[in-house]
């Protein structure tokens, strides 16, 4: 494993998820419903990367299928927004695009030069934090399907807003921990699939971080 070649599988993946975004936001506003590709690829990446977090060998032969799913839905889902918010946000996907990759720039930058540095105590607080969102949502998800709506959530007020600048935060500081694992695995002489393994982590990263982005703007446009 090194670290020129784990960019560069990502780079891959993420083109693959711009022709895959391309895609489905094309036939969203050609007209098709595109609703079943936005579900279906949804379930079908959670599915993938479950397979791969649990089988890491397995990334170099699912990684660019997570990749596709995952365009398919961001598309898909980005051209809702957009939809939902071109006469009181125009440009809110673009906004939140530049913000998720200059998010993930600054991060880098303090990864770098060790402004910010994976400890075990950071590890430890980060993943915390990342599994008790987890379990936020999952609970949110098991009462809507009793008609439950979870309290400041999905509101746009000021404990709303503040829910989701948490999340974003969390979101941005797991990137220290992909860097961190980046690093480590070229360092220690991981095997080659492992560049696959961590691309891919690096990928669900930056998708989390732009789903939270753009729902945290379109909180904010709302209260307009």
């Amino acid at each position: 494993m090194t670290i020129q070649g784990t960019m560069k599988k990502f780079g891959i993946m993420l083109l693959m998820v711009l022709i895959a975004a391309s895609f489905s936001w094309s036939l969203f506003y050609k007209g098709f419903n595109v609703i079943p590709w936005m579900w279906g690829s949804m379930i079908a990446g959670l599915i993938i990367a479950l397979i791969i977090s649990f089988k890491k060998e397995w990334a170099p032969a699912l990684s660019l299928g997570y990749a596709l799913c995952e365009g398919l839905f961001l598309g898909a889902l980005s051209a809702f927004f957009d939809y939902a918010f071109r006469d009181s946000y125009p440009g809110i996907i673009m906004q939140a695009v530049l913000l998720t990759f200059g998010t993930a720039g600054g991060m880098f930058f303090l990864y770098y030069f060790g402004i910010i540095r994976a400890t075990n105590t950071f590890k430890k607080v980060v993943l915390t934090a990342t599994a008790a969102i987890g379990l936020f949502y999952l609970l949110s998800i098991v009462l809507r399907l009793f008609g439950i709506q979870m309290p400041y959530l999905h509101d746009n007020g000021i404990i709303g807003i503040g829910i989701s600048l948490v999340i974003v935060t969390i979101a941005a500081l797991n990137l220290i921990l992909d860097f961190d694992m980046i690093e480590n695995g070229a360092a220690q002489g991981a095997p080659k699939y492992f560049e696959w393994f961590c691309a891919f982590g690096l990928m669900v990263t930056i998708v989390w971080l732009y789903l939270e982005i753009l729902r945290l703007l379109s909180k904010l446009t709302s209260r307009n």
